[in-house]
């Protein structure tokens, strides 16, 4: 192989892509963006093919800086495995991690099983919350990790606050052979939640008539209101189930869903490996 790179380069290459610019991505790393120019371009002549591409201050990701960076998270995530497996095999202690539901039932089953099987010894304890609700407990103390929905423009101090971890686009939707209704029905989860401000700004925004026929706190209750025909409701564009299919042609366009991970301070080193594990894990499947 005529070149290689340290986990110092994979995270670097990471940090760049995901904010965009060497110097953010060099805030990340704690690296000047000088070093990291001379880093990445000693690693685009190794490998031959350029990774990203320069607009001014701001890159983007090329097909090939694509593909690096699926190659990327999964090295990182095996070299995390690697360490777990061998160095810290005996943790224990009890760690309380809440969620948005949707989120825990479509991604983290897998993701706090492979957590399990290599620290049997640690007791979870997983709650599932709106976004709102989550940051409250948080806030209080009784959570040591929690994954929320947010929004930098509704909410731009929460925007501040961890680590994004995940972002995937939001569709309308609604059960198959559904006819679409004026004023529209809505099937949206209660107050405090993200996806229902977001479908309410963005028909308001577009002065389309609605209404709220089916209020539910759960993605199940959701689902099969809008099954039975009660109406049209929003949903990760990845989580649409058999039976729903997405709409869009005539409604305005939602912005992608942010997740982001925060953590308390001082946490035990069970909780402090978990977090770790969460986001390489996602990193990986995104």
């Amino acid at each position: 192989m005529p070149f290689h790179f340290d986990t110092l380069l994979l995270k670097s290459f990471m940090a760049i892509a995901d904010k965009g610019t060497f110097t953010h991505g060099g805030e990340i790393v704690g690296r000047t963006q000088s070093a990291l120019s001379l880093q990445i371009k000693k690693l685009e002549e190794g490998l031959g093919c350029k990774l990203f591409d320069r607009y001014g201050k701001k890159v983007t990701l090329t097909p090939e800086g694509h593909i690096f960076l699926s190659y990327a998270k999964q090295m990182s995530h095996l070299q995390w495995e690697l360490y777990s497996t061998l160095k810290e095999p005996d943790i224990e202690g009890e760690i309380r991690l809440g969620t948005p539901e949707d989120f825990a039932t479509h991604y983290l089953p897998d993701v706090l099983s492979t957590f399990r099987h290599h620290h049997p010894r640690v007791q979870l304890n997983v709650s599932c919350d709106l976004t709102l609700n989550l940051l409250d407990g948080y806030r209080q103390g009784h959570y040591d990790i929690i994954l929320i929905k947010r929004d930098p423009k509704i909410a731009p101090k929460i925007a501040k606050e961890g680590t994004k971890v995940w972002r995937e686009p939001l569709v309308w939707a609604a059960a198959d052979h559904y006819k679409m209704e004026n004023p529209l029905s809505l099937v949206l989860s209660p107050e405090p939640c993200i996806y229902r401000t977001r479908a309410l700004a963005a028909l308001n925004k577009a002065k389309r008539k609605w209404h709220i026929s089916y209020t539910s706190p759960s993605l199940a209750g959701t689902i099969a209101a809008v099954k039975a025909g009660l109406g049209i409701t929003v949903l990760p564009a990845n989580m649409i189930p058999a039976g729903v299919h997405p709409i869009g042609h005539t409604l305005p366009e939602l912005k992608d869903a942010e997740i982001a991970l925060l953590k308390q301070g001082g946490l035990s080193k069970a909780s402090e490996m978990l977090a770790h594990h969460i986001v390489r894990s996602l990193e990986k499947i995104h």
